[in-house]
């Protein structure tokens, strides 16, 4: 009896252990390290637990001092706790290859000097480089991909010399990028972009683009400039958008584009291709005193309202107008209805 119970016991223990021991091997880790021009390395894969993501928790002041000493970012699958103020970084010169640019002459520069690599993770703290006096130069690639985060992120006033890749991210609060200028690459596809976007005068100087992304807020490109292809199509806007000012020296493509509220493209100049096809309006479309230099196209868009281009010049003569396919269907079926009643009452009368 006394061996019977040992045995029970002894499986008990057992399965009360194995589960948490496949799950600790399960959980692959590379782990950090501090030498001196290395990167800030920490890849989880997704066989870790909650639980064990909390326990390697990285602190926002490690990413901090991995910036001052010139170390790289590299994380995958990890929690990053605390505020990243990268206001904190020091003042360093002006680097050469970004001397002829007018606007960061005489400003305080802070830099970022290699890649920053957050993919697929959970971002706990806001990061803000907000003087308005400075810009923050990153020098390296800036990947983001699949990473959530959960607090304002404000990279205003930034310069980014690499490709920039915001793939599949969730922005759960505001995300800025005033006055940003981007000298390469930018991919934003199937990004959710949360209550309040800015790209206020940003410089897009790359290829860019926000296809499938979702805008569940307010979302201001206002006077930004896209000199290379910029792709919004599929995108979904679901407050108001303003475009107005902005100038799209390549093709703009908004095709299959939803905008549920307001979109004012008001001053807004097109150098290139303009696709707007079976882009949907269901609210206010304001293109007044907008430019089309380039071919545009708004076959089979749909406005639920009347949109307005008051002003508008358009360099091309055949192209389709906007709202002229609707106004073609609702007098189509104006006309049906009149013929209908029309044989509807002779119909009557011939019955009497």
């Amino acid at each position: 009896m006394k061996l019977m119970l040992a045995l029970i016991m002894a499986g008990v223990l057992v399965s009360l252990w194995l589960p948490g021991s496949i799950v600790a091997s399960n959980c692959r880790m590379e782990a950090r390290t501090s030498e001196p021009g290395k990167a800030l390395t920490l890849h989880l894969d997704a066989g870790c637990t909650k639980q064990e993501r909390e326990a390697q928790v990285v602190d926002a002041a490690q990413l901090l001092e991995a910036f001052k000493e010139g170390k790289e970012i590299d994380l995958s699958g990890v929690i990053v706790r605390g505020d990243l103020s990268l206001d904190m970084l020091p003042v360093v010169p002006l680097l050469p290859e970004l001397e002829g640019l007018k606007e960061l002459q005489g400003r305080e520069v802070r830099v970022i000097p290699g890649s920053m690599t957050i993919v697929d993770s959970i971002v706990r703290g806001a990061i803000r480089h907000g003087s308005v006096k400075g810009v923050l130069v990153v020098q390296g690639p800036v990947t983001f991909s699949g990473t959530e985060f959960e607090e304002p992120v404000d990279l205003s006033q930034a310069v980014f010399i690499q490709p920039v890749v915001l793939s599949s991210v969730r922005f759960l609060r505001e995300s800025y990028f005033v006055q940003s200028r981007f000298l390469r690459e930018v991919f934003a596809e199937q990004t959710a972009f949360g209550p309040h976007t800015r790209f206020h005068r940003s410089v897009f100087q790359g290829p860019v683009t926000f296809e499938r992304s979702g805008f569940t807020g307010l979302a201001e490109f206002l006077e930004v400039v896209f000199e290379k292809d910029a792709n919004l199509s599929r995108t979904f806007f679901k407050s108001g958008t303003g475009f107005s000012g902005s100038r799209f020296q390549g093709p703009a493509d908004f095709s299959e584009a939803s905008f549920a509220k307001e979109a004012f493209f008001t001053f807004t100049r097109f150098d290139g291709y303009a696709n707007f096809q079976r882009a949907i309006f269901r609210s206010t479309a304001d293109f007044s005193n907008a430019s089309f230099n380039g071919p545009d196209d708004f076959s089979k868009a749909v406005f639920e309202k009347v949109p307005q281009f008051t002003g508008t010049t358009r360099s091309a003569t055949e192209q389709t107008t906007p709202g002229r396919e609707n106004q073609t269907l609702q007098y189509a079926i104006i006309l049906s209805l009149l013929v209908f009643s029309a044989l509807l009452i002779a119909y009557l009368i011939r019955l009497r």
